[in-house]
């Protein structure tokens, strides 16, 4: 089973990045892969990208005349896929050296159309003591009480995910409607194609964590300011991919929002009553705020949408 991999990337700032990310694919257990790498509108970030791994066999490079988003340059990424399964990392994410072979596994043993992997802390800066574990999310992690291994879910992170590219094809690619573009906040578009895909097919995204990627969670991310506005924009993203789906694609968030409530939420309060402690009272607080915000950002959305 041969897998392509796509690295999409756009900065020159993120070059080094780029280069734990990529490094990270050529040395994987797993033989069998082409890298394809799209650069987003970036000419120069192409040519640097060029000279330095051009003469690779097994990496294919091209670059966006302009600047198409996440979703267009991995759309783009399909031109040039050769493997029986695409699958998808980000250039500020480092795979571990059996990711490929995990979830080439999936497909061999589950009949699968879609399997993706676990999203692991790379805390570049520090781990925030006031950030819960159920709010992971917001920084590209998996969170607790995701899902049990071998679990079939909706989708998995888009930097650790990868479907059969019939599938992929069969369904047209991303939703560019969806997607980070520039400084556009609409997220989730792994998500939209993935309740396109279950919708189409009756089957999701196989979970197998010993699949891990790590992602690298910068200072930037771990701001407040910015958290609260990445959880309003994903709060907001939740209800425009509703209206790009016929599915009822926010089953999974409901589920996770009862969890949260009546048994993660219980958990944090008896834990604070019985052993206070400053962190534990900031993860709490951050808890309630983030909700919230999730909750703003989606009612904005059913105004816009």
């Amino acid at each position: 089973m041969k897998v392509s991999v796509v690295i999409c990337t756009y900065s020159e700032e993120m070059y080094e990045h780029f280069e734990d990310s990529l490094e990270s694919i050529r040395t994987q257990t797993y033989d069998d892969i082409e890298i394809i790498v799209v650069v987003d509108g970036n000419e120069d970030l192409y040519e640097r990208i060029e000279a330095e791994y051009g003469d690779d066999p097994d990496l294919k490079l091209h670059c966006n005349e302009e600047n198409l988003g996440l979703s267009g340059s991995r759309n783009r990424a399909l031109e040039y896929v050769t493997g029986d399964v695409v699958a998808l990392i980000d250039d500020d994410a480092v795979a571990d050296e059996r990711w490929i072979e995990e979830l080439v596994s999936v497909y061999e043993t589950r009949d699968a159309i879609a399997a993706g992997g676990k999203m692991t802390p790379i805390w570049v800066a520090g781990k925030p003591e006031f950030l819960p574990e159920e709010f992971y999310w917001l920084v590209g992690v998996t969170h607790r009480g995701f899902a049990e291994p071998g679990e079939e879910v909706r989708n998995t992170f888009g930097s650790n995910i990868s479907f059969r590219t019939e599938v992929l094809g069969e369904l047209g690619g991303f939703a560019t409607e969806v997607g980070r573009q520039g400084e556009k906040n609409l997220q989730a578009h792994e998500t939209e194609f993935c309740a396109r895909m279950r919708e189409e097919y009756g089957n999701g995204v196989i979970y197998n964590p010993d699949a891990t990627v790590g992602h690298k969670v910068f200072e930037w991310r771990t701001d407040k300011r910015w958290l609260v506005e990445r959880a309003f924009w994903q709060g907001y993203s939740k209800r425009a991919m509703e209206t790009l789906v016929s599915e009822d694609s926010s089953a999974e968030e409901s589920d996770f929002l009862k969890q949260l409530l009546f048994e993660f939420t219980p958990e944090r309060v008896r834990s604070l009553v019985t052993g206070p402690s400053v962190p534990k009272a900031k993860q709490l607080f951050t808890l309630f705020a983030l909700t919230g915000t999730v909750g703003i950002g989606y009612l904005y959305g059913i105004v816009k949408w």
